[in-house]
């Protein structure tokens, strides 16, 4: 259960987790140790799930963004697995969903150009048969955070603490 000085101090390592946990506490209004727990038990809890660096895909050759969509008419878990496994294996898929609706995956690929992207099609048809392969290439990014909104889990944690009583 989340109460708001846990959605305070994860909505301020959302921005930076890099910040001391004194300077954190003091924003939020906690001395550092009890920040410090909090902290803790956010990260054992598996709400912190872990602290990356964010890098700017320009800059590491990786500025071309494309949204594949995937349809297959084979839904075994055998095939399932292959796909995972394929799909898994290629450090340009930076994002891989299986969806409803009329397409069965959405990858989220990042490569420095078309003909990289052409490799990397080439390479996962050769790894698995597929159906049917849309790729829609991002002319703009208009927005991206990594920042969830977090005014969900305070609504769930007032929910829950309702439904005690």
């Amino acid at each position: 259960m989340l109460d708001e000085m846990d959605i305070k101090i994860l909505r301020v390592l959302q921005q930076d987790a890099t910040r001391a946990v004194a300077d954190v506490g003091k924003e939020v209004g906690l001395s550092t140790t009890p920040c410090w727990r909090r902290i803790q038990r956010l990260e054992e809890a598996g709400v912190i799930k872990r602290k990356v660096a964010i890098l700017d895909p320009e800059r590491v050759n990786a500025g071309v963004t494309v949204f594949v969509q995937i349809k297959t008419d084979k839904h075994s878990n055998d095939w399932l697995q292959k796909f995972h496994d394929a799909v898994v294996d290629f450090p340009e898929v930076v994002e891989f969903y299986r969806m409803s609706g009329e397409i069965d995956y959405l990858l989220r690929v990042v490569v420095p150009d078309i003909a990289a992207y052409d490799r990397f099609y080439k390479k996962l048809i050769e790894k698995i048969a597929i159906a049917k392969v849309s790729s829609a290439f991002a002319i703009e990014q208009i927005k991206y955070t990594t920042a969830l909104p977090l005014h969900f889990a305070l609504a769930t944690t007032k929910s829950a603490q309702s439904n005690k009583r």
